[in-house]
């Protein structure tokens, strides 16, 4: 499963006025894992980028003035994301960017949809969670993901990130404490995590069970003894608890 997290930085709000893209990031995930592989463009505009995107991202035109423009690198960016799922924050965003400035090329590729899946994380989140804040920010501080270095939005750094969240988002503890061949033999400790997990984030809490839960355990396995002659798996395993403890 080959993913590319995406996205851009541009001139102003809407592409229906003209506004063009004037950055791009993204970064391969494949199995749930971070490559390494990634595409990242400036893009000269050749226009006035709008005062309020300028405070957002910081990118000046001067800057831009001997980048490459959008149909010179066309062909790369279509090549790298041909057919991956594109994880994108607010996907309608920049997947209307991305459709405008296809719309423009001499010989047209069609629309990014043509070339790849596109998955909207703000969508996932908002199912996920209804009702919360769910700006990448926001996001960040719920999965305790580093994002300190954003000062500014920056398409390769929000693509970064993103994928850190959404990897996270998506059940990245699967990947922490999966026993692949490449993590056979290697403690916890010593396996690669996912994200970049920020390093203040709190210990997770260890809850044991009380009295009365250890006592509603040990009747469900009496139950199972009497389902099979042999007596159920766990005491066979011998891992009935005998100790009660208080919970943290």
């Amino acid at each position: 499963m080959r993913l590319i997290v995406l996205d851009t930085e541009t001139t102003g709000l809407e592409p229906s006025q003209g506004h063009k893209i004037i950055e791009i990031g993204g970064v391969e995930v494949v199995d749930r894992k971070l490559t390494g592989r990634h595409f990242h463009k400036y893009i000269n505009p050749r226009r006035d980028i709008d005062d309020g995107a300028f405070e957002v991202h910081g990118i000046s035109s001067e800057f831009l003035a001997d980048k490459p423009t959008f149909a010179e690198i066309a062909e790369e960016f279509i090549d790298f994301v041909q057919g991956a799922e594109l994880i994108i924050h607010n996907a309608s965003f920049d997947v209307s960017f991305l459709n405008y400035e296809l719309s423009l090329l001499e010989q047209t590729p069609g629309t990014i949809e043509e070339h790849c899946k596109v998955t909207d994380s703000l969508a996932l989140a908002r199912h996920k969670h209804p009702g919360q804040k769910n700006s990448l920010d926001a996001l960040c501080r719920r999965y305790a993901v580093d994002n300190s270095a954003r000062q500014l939005h920056g398409a390769l750094l929000d693509a970064e990130i993103l994928a850190d969240v959404y990897l996270l988002m998506t059940g990245g503890q699967t990947v922490l404490f999966a026993t692949t061949q490449d993590t056979i033999g290697q403690s916890i400790e010593d396996q690669e995590a996912p994200a970049r997990i920020a390093s203040d984030r709190p210990a997770l809490k260890v809850l044991l069970p009380s009295g009365e839960e250890i006592a509603a355990h040990n009747a469900m396995i009496d139950f199972l003894d009497q389902q099979n002659s042999k007596g159920s798996l766990w005491r066979r395993m011998d891992a009935r608890p005998t100790v009660a403890k208080e919970p943290l």
